[in-house]
């Protein structure tokens, strides 16, 4: 691909730089809509200000928020951040740890609790919670504001996190993600069935042409980084599945766009498309089961159930599983009922 898009961050972190290479075949529209698609979590009026601010450049001359943009521009995008972005305040917040020692601990992250602050996420995220129950979580380069995260999992999935508690073992898990020698499962509920007990996705995968905030599957290396993942059915609900998802590459929302790349997004996903009845009869009865099932389980079907990896100190390898929670276990259990009653 064309585009280039560089965040960095300056030294005492008050401001965040975009730098974007507009592509070649880009159709002219306002900056300011063009970036407000492209950001992640930057409103158009913020863009607006930084525009009137002279903070938004094309070409190293500042523009107003209608400059039309063309292909081959050169964006460069200065904007203060939000001033509590960066402040890491420790909240007393429980936390599920399944395994805890000197070096590392493994948390079953509720669904719902965000992992790290960000754009109005400035408290109450799993982070504020390691603040205050563990001292002095190191920080990977670039990582600032996410001590002790190695990896993270959206907000909406359920299941475990690994989080390093010293320098050392840091640099270990953080060089074993970065080999994919990390074992992970997940377990996702996903629309239509199958023909094949276990298969393969492979894609390249980037930032949608259409909505940035959401990844895409594109067919070729130069278009995207490599996302595999391997499936096997763990049981069939005559309209949706449930499967297990192993990944061998680690890319944002991996499983939830190549499920739904191949024609099976998750359930109840709202940014895939799995938040509408996809596969089934056109019964009131049906249509209603669906909503109650949604309101079961208000998010995507995703669950990390698994994690396996060499521990940095001990060189032993050491596998974790973990129960479904409650709102994943109460829409397969309904599921389940409702095939059996059915008869399918």
């Amino acid at each position: 691909m064309s585009t280039q898009e560089d965040i960095n961050q300056e030294e005492d972190e008050l401001f965040e730089h975009h730098r974007i290479v507009v592509d070649k075949g880009q159709k002219p529209v306002r900056v300011d809509v063009f970036l407000s698609n492209r950001l992640e979590n930057t409103s158009r009026n913020r863009i607006q200000n930084a525009a009137i601010a002279k903070c938004i450049l094309v070409n190293e001359k500042p523009v107003k928020s209608n400059y039309k943009i063309k292909p081959a521009d050169v964006i460069s995008v200065v904007m203060a951040h939000p001033p509590r972005e960066n402040v890491i305040t420790p909240e007393d917040i429980p936390l599920n740890i399944v395994y805890e020692d000197d070096d590392l601990l493994i948390v079953n992250k509720e669904p719902g609790m965000v992992v790290h602050p960000g754009f109005n996420n400035y408290e109450g995220t799993l982070v504020h919670a390691l603040a205050y129950h563990f001292q002095n979580l190191p920080n990977l380069p670039g990582n600032d504001g996410r001590p002790g995260l190695v990896h993270r999992i959206d907000k909406d999935t359920s299941g475990l996190l690994l989080i390093s508690k010293n320098e050392i073992s840091m640099t270990h898990l953080a060089k074993q993600f970065f080999d994919h020698s990390i074992e992970r499962t997940y377990h996702a509920l996903v629309w239509g069935d199958f023909e094949e007990d276990e298969g393969t996705l492979h894609g390249y995968l980037e930032r949608s042409l259409k909505d940035r905030r959401m990844s895409a599957v594109f067919e070729f290396p130069e278009e995207g980084k490599e996302a595999i993942t391997h499936y096997r059915v763990l049981e069939r609900f005559a309209f949706v599945t449930l499967v297990e998802c192993k990944l061998e590459t680690g890319r944002t929302h991996q499983i939830r766009v190549q499920m739904k790349h191949a024609g099976h997004p998750l359930f109840n996903d709202f940014t895939y498309g799995g938040d509408t009845i996809r596969k089934g009869p056109k019964y009131t009865k049906y249509k209603q089961f669906i909503n109650n099932c949604f309101d079961l389980l208000p998010r995507q079907a995703l669950h990390a159930k698994t994690l396996g990896f060499v521990h940095p100190k001990t060189g032993e390898t050491i596998n974790f599983d973990s129960e479904y929670p409650a709102d994943f276990q109460a829409c397969i259990d309904k599921w389940r009922h409702y095939t059996e009653k059915a008869n399918y």
